[in-house]
């Protein structure tokens, strides 16, 4: 089946607010085996709202919209599908009770203009909103399917899982199962490279790389009929993905790197205390993003400063004078002692020069010394990121020096 995907909203096209909903969508039609081929916005005014959903309609079998249900005059979405479909709109009583139930659990009257809002069409489906006041609508004609979807998020998600999905599942004969396989310290180009024959004789699985600062995901996708072993056709592919890559892999399942360390840390008992220089908490930060990183994580200090890393880490000052903040024998200092001073299992230090100043001849903007520190030996590790962007070289050693406790801990636990 082929899906056309139709964001409704002036403000979108203003870029007052983004679309995250179609992207969103796009995930879970894949995920079902449902391509996507289509994807528009358009705004409020009627005539440029029919002629999209007109075009869809006749070019794809199933077209989703999302946006455009509220009760004011320019919300015409429903409408406007509705009368391209040759569907009749009345008033649905069951969408009216909840309207009025929502109103009254609110502790307001509800207006006459959300009558508006319980008019469906009375040979579709209506779909039920349990996180706002617009229900949505799926409408069926000679083979063609229009669902009709909420704008604001966490209402379109809701109903999509809740209502969509089922009906999807019930009139497809197919499904697709991914599984991706994420790998850190090599760029994209490097993952094609080592990957070019498995790439170059895809067939089912298909595989497809995709990247993001410090880090590649690839996604192995399998196609198959209600009720075969999906995962027949996947593991193997993914092993072999896998043993061609090595040690760069870190996760099959797609979890981030910070959840994989917190994975495990937590699994086998062991804690951790970071210091960070040139990313500034930003290790901490995607630690405690993790749920439960108090089972693992003693403290984060920011010792950006020279005279922090003497005065809270106890870095003797004439080592940072001799050898810059910047350096392996500092880096070296800041592991080790955040780790004893802290009583923690593992330490992991970061000083580098993020930019766009700071340089010098011998010390570019990029380099950056990431120390790993536990009871059998401190490692430190010489990073070069060559980049003039300020946030990237940040997010890349955050990413980087994850990856290499990763690596520490693994080592540690062999």
């Amino acid at each position: 089946m082929i899906a056309e995907l139709i964001s409704v909203g002036t403000e979108l096209l203003m870029g007052q607010i983004v679309d995250t909903n179609s992207q969103w969508l796009s995930q879970q039609l894949s995920a079902m085996g449902i391509d996507v081929y289509y994807k528009e916005t358009v705004g409020d005014n009627p005539k440029r709202m029919r002629d999209t959903i007109e075009m869809a309609i006749r070019r794809s079998d199933i077209v989703i919209t999302t946006g455009g249900l509220g009760p004011t005059e320019d919300d015409i979405t429903k409408e406007t599908v509705a009368e391209l479909m040759g569907e009749p709109l009345a008033l649905h009583q069951e969408s009216l009770d909840a309207l009025e139930r929502y109103f009254a659990g609110r502790g307001r009257p509800m207006a006459d203009i959300n009558r508006k809002q319980a008019m469906m069409p009375v040979n579709g489906i209506t779909l039920p909103n349990h996180r706002g006041t617009a229900p949505g609508c799926i409408i069926e004609k000679d083979g063609k399917r229009a669902v009709v979807l909420p704008g604001p998020p966490s209402e379109m998600k809701h109903m999509f899982t809740t209502s969509v999905v089922p009906y999807l599942e019930s009139i497809s004969d197919s499904v697709l199962r991914s599984a991706y396989v994420r790998v850190a310290e090599i760029g994209e180009s490097t993952v094609a490279e080592m990957l070019g024959e498995l790439i170059h004789n895809q067939t089912n699985p298909t595989l497809a790389t995709y990247a993001s600062t410090g880090d590649v995901t690839v996604r192995i996708t399998a196609k198959c009929k209600k009720g075969e072993n999906a995962s027949a056709i996947l593991d193997p592919m993914v092993q072999r993905v896998q043993e061609i890559l090595g040690d760069n892999v870190y996760t099959v399942k797609g979890e981030p790197l910070p959840t994989v360390i917190a994975q495990l840390l937590t699994e086998h008992q062991k804690t951790l205390a970071l210091a960070e220089s040139c990313t500034g908490g930003m290790v901490t930060s995607m630690l405690v993003d993790v749920p439960g990183c108090s089972a693992f994580l003693k403290e984060g200090l920011v010792t950006y400063s020279n005279e922090a890393k003497a005065r809270l880490l106890g870095v003797p000052m004439a080592l940072i004078e001799e050898k810059g903040a910047v350096s392996q024998e500092v880096a070296q200092e800041m592991a080790s002692r955040v780790r004893e001073n802290a009583g923690a299992d593992f330490g992991l230090a970061i000083t580098g020069i993020a930019g766009p100043e700071g340089e010098t001849p011998e010390k570019p903007v990029g380099l950056v010394y990431i120390g790993v520190s536990s009871p059998s030996g401190t490692q430190v590790f010489q990073v070069n990121f060559s980049r003039n962007n300020r946030a990237s070289n940040r997010l890349g050693a955050a990413q980087r020096a994850l990856n290499l406790l990763r690596k520490k801990i693994l080592a540690d636990l062999t």
